[in-house]
């Protein structure tokens, strides 16, 4: 068992390992509950801009992972999370370190889990070291069914699937693993 110090930090090098770009950005988990996912990264050289403030790429890798990280949770197992479109519009410079916050509604999580194919816009708000939001993101994830072929093979064969992957799904939503403070 991680202590309750470390989880964050035990979190954040699982992710960034399985995510690459999240690990070169650098993203740092902060909190991650079944309603909200609160990431940062440092102002460091690596990912700076020609100004010296945080590049736009990695500004967007932010916003989208810490939505990706919440709408992943809900993605049954049979099914693959995919970034349907990313639209990022830049107010202003950004001031230090960022962090964002992203949220889901209890409509999103259910639909997300019912239905077997979809996609939704996750709320994410970046925040500056002045507590500017030097960036404004809509991130639309999309979930499709890992089987292949076309919708008659995919009826055929979600009447033959075990249950085990729906109650695997379901009981990892409602553990505790994902619950960070």
């Amino acid at each position: 068992m991680i202590p309750q110090l470390w989880k964050p930090t035990a979190l954040s090098i699982a992710f960034n390992s399985k995510i690459k770009y999240a690990g070169t950005t650098g993203i740092a988990i902060r909190k991650w509950t079944m309603q909200e996912a609160v990431v940062d990264v440092q102002n460091q050289w690596r990912i700076q801009n020609h100004l010296g403030g945080i590049h736009a790429t990695a500004m967007a890798t932010l916003a989208e992972s810490a939505t990706g990280m919440l709408f992943g949770m809900y993605v049954p197992d049979t099914h693959w999370p995919l970034l349907k479109s990313m639209k990022v519009t830049y107010h202003q410079r950004a001031v230090g370190d960022l962090r964002a916050v992203a949220t889901i509604t209890e409509e999103q999580r259910t639909q997300i889990i019912t239905q077997d194919r979809g996609s939704t816009i996750m709320q994410v708000t970046v925040t500056d070291s002045e507590q500017k939001e030097p960036i404004e993101c809509e991130m639309e994830w999309a979930w499709v069914s890992k089987k292949r072929g076309g919708k008659k093979k995919q009826k055929e064969d979600s009447s033959s699937s075990s249950k085990d992957d729906e109650i695997t799904h379901k009981e990892r939503l409602t553990g505790d693993i994902q619950q960070v403070a």
